[in-house]
């Protein structure tokens, strides 16, 4: 026997490490596939460095008992932790998106940790609609019909996208084509949802007229993307909301539009980059608004859909 089979043989078993540490009390609620993991984890990793000759002949349990707490800790520590943003970036979609303000985060906290009205109504004593305790605040704010949450901006998309104009052709104009990251791709999106993409314009221009040419009997919808992370500059032209509403209700086409980050507030008045605002969708005629609930709106990562009372009817089906 050499002396790499001497040193393998004298390493405990996992039997043997589990029990002394399952009799400290600060383990006693630490689930048992944790101390396996941490323990198989240590004596894989002794077993190692003896076949590579990276380690003495002595394998007291007390220092390998210090390996395995070092282990479990590792394990139980929660992966999501407080950072200090030095980006410049304020609403960084990497470092947590927006940050929710301490009322609402109260209000998580008193709703989450009892029992709350999710879906019930009180006042008639029987089971409501989960989306009632959001839709009246976005109509009274948006000054839309209806309105709706899902899980994000993509998933809003996508559904709206699969029940206005499955099967048909959705027309966007070439320079809203956009990537907005994690594979997040309005042709993607477009596909999934069943749509055949229909393309207009140049990436730098588009005119009413193209849209009018593009139209035909196979035309389900007309979608307009904000560019909210990048600009076109210089020698362009793109169509204007009252145009694209004039335009569908001409053909009595539904027109959508996807907002991409979304905001209730004018910026512009505090100094900053003017965002176009809901309300501004809402009130030339939007169909359908679509934005996330996780950006520029600061709150909890969400999709939230706006418009035709009809329209979201349908797509809550």
């Amino acid at each position: 026997m050499n002396n790499q089979e001497k040193l393998l043989r004298k390493l405990p078993g996992v039997d043997r490490i589990l029990e002394q540490i399952q009799g400290e009390q600060e383990y006693s609620n630490t689930p048992k596939s944790v101390l396996v993991d941490a323990i198989r984890f240590v004596i894989e990793k002794k077993r190692s460095d003896i076949l590579q000759v990276r380690t003495s002949d002595n394998f007291d349990i007390d220092p390998l008992l210090s390996e395995v707490r070092q282990k479990i800790a590792q394990i139980m520590k929660p992966n999501l932790r407080r950072t200090i943003n030095a980006t410049g970036v304020v609403v960084h979609t990497n470092l947590g998106r927006s940050l929710l303000a301490r009322e609402a985060i109260e209000q998580v906290i008193e709703i989450a940790s009892n029992y709350s009205n999710l879906e019930f109504d009180i006042e008639k004593g029987r089971r409501g609609l989960r989306y009632s305790a959001v839709e009246d605040i976005l109509c009274e704010i948006s000054g839309a019909e209806s309105g709706m949450v899902v899980n994000n901006n993509a998933a809003a998309v996508l559904l709206c996208l699969e029940t206005m104009a499955k099967g048909k052709e959705v027309i966007v104009s070439r320079g809203e084509l956009v990537e907005i990251g994690g594979s997040f791709r309005i042709p993607d999106v477009m596909a999934r949802s069943g749509c055949i993409l229909k393309e207009v314009g140049t990436t730098n221009r588009t005119h009413p007229k193209d849209y009018e040419e593009a139209i035909s009997e196979k035309t389900g919808l007309l979608l307009k993307v904000h560019t909210s992370n990048y600009t076109i500059t210089g020698f362009t032209a793109d169509v204007s909301l009252p145009e694209m509403v004039t335009i569908g209700k001409n053909h009595n086409l539904p027109v959508m539009e996807d907002l991409g980050s979304g905001t209730f507030i004018d910026f512009s008045r505090y100094g900053l980059t003017r965002e176009p605002t809901v309300q501004d969708s809402v009130h030339a005629g939007m169909d359908i608004v679509t934005f996330s609930g996780d950006k520029l709106l600061g709150g909890p990562q969400a999709g939230i859909i706006v418009g035709k009372k009809e329209i979201i009817e349908k797509i809550r089906k």
